[in-house]
């Protein structure tokens, strides 16, 4: 049981069998663990060294010979906290090379792919994750929108989002159809960092939303229970181009 946790942090079987004989015998001459392992003396001073390191046995002199003790095994938790600190060192030396690296990683990705990317995004999870995308956008985010299907297609999910996206100083611009649910989401506008148009007659209404922002744009299907997110330059100048018109012919 105690060999198996040992393995569960990682130790080499070795090392844990060497740990394991120490702390049942206390202190230890290399030559004893030895012969209570079955592993050679010199592998038994290369392990006890490793040990040392991690700070679990100690090494003392004596008039008769060098010996070996485990130390209390509450160590193990102190050993626990080292490797987490150097782990998360690891990781924010890994990411700061990342992070110096990513303008010329990204340089390649636009230098070999010049054709539009596409990502389907399904269920309710996908389509979420699709979503946090758009709070990627550097600019106000043009969208049609139908609050009714919208908030039927994930429920719960999108006052939340709202918040995020005003938090981060992400506006937009939305042409709704004109329903109940629409007009009182309007009346948050300000507060959500969002300006509403509303189509002129009733029975324009529509399912499906479609967000334009950056290069991109995001196409929802609710009914469906998927999502698309085409980026391409071409398309969204495009798409920002049709829904410009559209919004300036519409009354405030």
């Amino acid at each position: 049981m105690i060999k198996d946790l040992l393995k569960y942090l990682n130790f080499p079987e070795k090392e844990a069998t060497v740990y394991l004989a120490l702390i049942e015998v206390g202190q230890a001459k290399a030559r004893e663990i030895a012969l209570k392992t079955g592993l050679n003396r010199t592998t038994v001073y290369d392990l006890c060294e490793l040990l040392m390191k991690k700070g679990l046995i100690s090494q003392y002199k004596k008039s008769s010979g060098t010996y070996f003790s485990a130390l209390e095994p509450q160590r193990l938790l102190g050993y626990l906290d080292r490797e987490k600190e150097e782990q998360n060192k690891q990781i924010a030396r890994q990411k700061k090379k990342v992070e110096e690296l990513l303008p010329q990683l990204m340089s390649l990705q636009n230098i070999f792919s010049t054709k539009p990317k596409v990502k389907f995004f399904e269920g309710e999870k996908g389509m979420r994750e699709a979503y946090e995308d758009t709070l990627t956008s550097k600019e106000t985010i043009l969208a049609y929108a139908n609050v009714e299907t919208v908030h039927a297609g994930i429920p719960n999910f999108f006052p939340e989002y709202y918040q995020r996206r005003a938090k981060k100083k992400i506006s937009i611009n939305a042409i709704f159809p004109q329903n109940k649910l629409s007009f009182e989401r309007a009346k948050l506008d300000q507060l959500e960092l969002r300006q509403t148009k509303f189509l002129p007659q009733s029975s324009m209404v529509f399912s499906p939303e479609v967000n334009i922002y950056n290069n991109k744009m995001l196409i929802a299907s609710w009914q469906e229970k998927m999502a698309i997110i085409i980026e391409s330059k071409e398309l969204a100048d495009l798409q920002k181009l049709i829904f410009n018109l559209v919004w300036n012919s519409l009354p405030r």
